[in-house]
């Protein structure tokens, strides 16, 4: 699924048509990415509207267009945005398709794990306004992270990283980084960890979540080749420090891949 540093990538696939006004939209509309959104009003509300800016949040999207029409993107599992040069020819797992002046915005979602949100107004949506700040925000502060961890004292860390209320962006192969840089193992309680580890979980939450952003959400190439990013998604992968196996269990639900030698349990 992608997380914070992908989604920044889709995010700007569509940015290069900025300005530019809405011809027509085509839709698949009984697919499940549209659940709870009335199709009918956002194909008859868009054409005409200038494609004004984008923002990401977390693993939401958030496009305007006009005055006060927002369309809300979350990729799901397989959900992927691109921009597509006219003429275009929609494939079937093209369920949505905003043709400008001179290009296609497309939402391509084989699985359909992902979901497309609309709205009406001159303010962003309620649901857009109430996600937590993001690790590369100015208020993701530690004390933030320390009143979330103190509400989640009984999950492993593991379990808690991935908990969106808190750590908005971050998935599996992040949270994976995230222990792994700080030296924290994954099963740990999160009411385990000392105030230094707290500091520096912190820190290197922030610090992994801002180099993701430098490298994958400017143009999907690969982090550092230091990182365990690199060994994560081998069978036979080593610790990038030490050269030793991985460990790899289900944590929270998730599978997770540790060196007992870094992150002590």
């Amino acid at each position: 699924m992608p997380e914070l540093a992908e989604v920044e990538f889709y995010r700007k696939q569509w940015d290069a048509s900025l300005a530019q006004a809405v011809a027509r939209v085509a839709v698949h509309a009984n697919k499940r990415i549209f659940r709870g959104t009335d199709v009918r009003v956002m194909t008859r509300a868009l054409p005409g509207l200038r494609y004004r800016e984008s923002f990401a949040r977390g693993k939401q999207m958030l496009f305007r267009f006009g005055g006060q029409a927002w369309i809300g993107i979350h990729l799901g599992m397989t959900g992927k945005l691109r921009s597509e040069q006219l003429p275009f020819r929609p494939t079937k797992h093209d369920h949505l398709v905003i043709t400008l002046k001179t290009v296609a915005l497309v939402f391509r979602d084989p699985r359909q794990f992902g979901r497309v949100h609309f709205h009406q107004g001159t303010q962003p949506p309620d649901w857009w306004t109430k996600i937590p700040p993001a690790p590369t925000d100015r208020g993701f502060t530690q004390k933030l992270v320390e009143q979330f961890l103190a509400r989640h004292r009984r999950l492993p860390i593991k379990a808690t990283l991935l908990l969106q209320r808190g750590f908005p962006g971050i998935g599996n192969w992040m949270a994976d980084e995230i222990l792994w840089q700080s030296g924290v193992a994954p099963a740990r309680k999160t009411a385990q960890l000392s105030e230094t580890e707290v500091h520096r979980l912190w820190t290197t939450i922030r610090n992994v979540c801002r180099t993701a952003m430098r490298t994958i959400g400017r143009d999907f190439s690969d982090p550092p080749l230091d990182w365990l990013f690199h060994q994560r998604w081998s069978r036979t992968g080593l610790c990038p420090r030490h050269k030793t196996a991985l460990n790899c269990a289900v944590i929270g639900g998730r599978t997770t891949v540790w060196c007992a030698k870094c992150q002590p349990s």
